[in-house]
């Protein structure tokens, strides 16, 4: 077993597989799911940075990768079919050092997916917690 092991205030002690600062802040169990994978860890959001523009679906996003030079990727002769449960965004034909893959139903977007696309547009793309946008 590995992991972290976190003793509440009465001694009781309980194994946090996947540790995050999320899961070490909580203190009763949360019925919110997040898009993280760590039990307890609170959910995420994708914000547009120029804008502060929370994004809540896909046509929003691609609404945006198209404005800073992403173009959605079209099977060609030279590349195979990207996977049905996927859209791509590439900037470059002739690289594939900028693909973004994200799923096609939105609620499968994950933590990851958002971390990816703040990586490739660092100045353009931040992930929040909901709870310090509502106090903003």
């Amino acid at each position: 077993m590995s992991g972290v092991w976190v003793f509440d205030k009465k001694g009781v002690a309980r194994l946090i597989s996947n540790p995050t600062r999320e899961s070490f802040e909580l203190k009763t169990e949360q019925t919110q799911q997040g898009t993280a994978t760590a039990p307890g860890a609170r959910p995420r959001l994708l914000v547009y940075l120029p804008t502060n523009q929370v994004i809540h679906s896909f046509s929003q996003l691609e609404q945006i990768l198209i404005q800073l030079g992403w173009t959605r990727y079209t099977n060609s002769l030279n590349q195979p079919p990207p996977p049905p449960d996927l859209i791509q965004f590439h900037r470059s034909d002739t690289s594939t050092h900028y693909l973004l893959s994200l799923p096609k139903n939105f609620s499968s977007f994950k933590h990851f997916h958002m971390y990816d696309i703040v990586i490739q547009n660092r100045s353009f793309f931040q992930v929040r917690d909901p709870t310090s946008i509502m106090h903003r």
